[in-house]
């Protein structure tokens, strides 16, 4: 009977095995209360990009005005993660990775897909669109890699930001949705689905006197849109090194 008991000490060896599996919902439970805030700059992210999808599916701008919204909720949610996380005290690795992430879903692809969504649609276009995604990608993982080296107050705030900040692509939204408004991108002659061929009504919306700016031919079959350009302004403004912007 003795011999067959279980020892303390065989125990305590038990409950620290290192192959032992984690308690359930574990990755949740270590989320702070910011973490939870920054989740929700991820969603207005993610919402943006299916209602943007929804708008073209549908040919309803009442989509695409609800995927512009979403950009700016991220902003709000982005802003308020900050100030929770000062308030709670509570700042983690976990959460800044977590920021970066939804800041790049939201301010980085959203932005890129409303721009398509927009009629920016030929190759060049495309490209461009594609620069300004790595540009956000790049800045995001260098502010990422380089934040615990950066000067900053009494506080622990970073002093400023190297290149402009991603949330600054709102600009662009603001930009895409005033068009929008004023009948500077979308044009349907007809809001129901034509069957004549799998991109026929798109190329009907999106002909060159429709798209606010037009556009211009560079090399025979290579056509730009001049208005995207502003994508590839702000990418490059955020991965710049000189410019810095102090941060509020």
């Amino acid at each position: 009977m003795a011999s067959s008991a279980v020892r303390p000490t065989q125990l305590k060896r038990k409950s620290s095995d290192p192959h032992k599996l984690p308690t359930r919902f574990s990755m949740v439970r270590s989320f702070q209360l910011a973490d939870f805030v920054t989740l929700g700059n991820g969603v207005c992210g993610c919402l943006s990009l299916m209602f943007a999808m929804k708008a073209l599916i549908t040919q309803n701008t009442d989509f695409l005005f609800t995927s512009f919204w979403c950009v700016p909720a991220g902003v709000l949610f982005d802003i308020l993660d900050g100030r929770v996380a000062r308030w709670r005290k509570s700042s983690s690795l976990l959460g800044q990775e977590l920021d970066s992430l939804a800041d790049f879903c939201s301010f980085g692809i959203a932005p890129a897909v409303l721009g398509f969504a927009c009629g920016f649609q030929k190759m060049l276009d495309l490209v461009i669109l594609t620069y300004f995604v790595c540009c956000g990608l790049a800045r995001l993982a260098r502010y990422n890699a380089t934040v615990a080296a950066m000067p900053t107050d009494s506080n622990g705030k970073v002093k400023f930001f190297e290149g402009t900040p991603i949330p600054t692509t709102l600009v662009i939204v603001g930009v895409l949705a005033y068009g929008v408004h004023n009948g500077k991108f979308w044009r349907f002659a007809n809001p129901m689905y034509q069957h004549e061929g799998p991109f026929a009504v798109f190329s009907q919306a999106f002909t060159p006197e429709y798209v606010w700016g037009g556009e211009i031919s560079l090399f025979p079959g290579y056509e730009l849109h001049p208005l995207v350009l502003m994508y590839a302004v702000s990418g490059t403004l955020m991965i710049s090194r000189r410019l810095r912007i102090p941060k509020l």
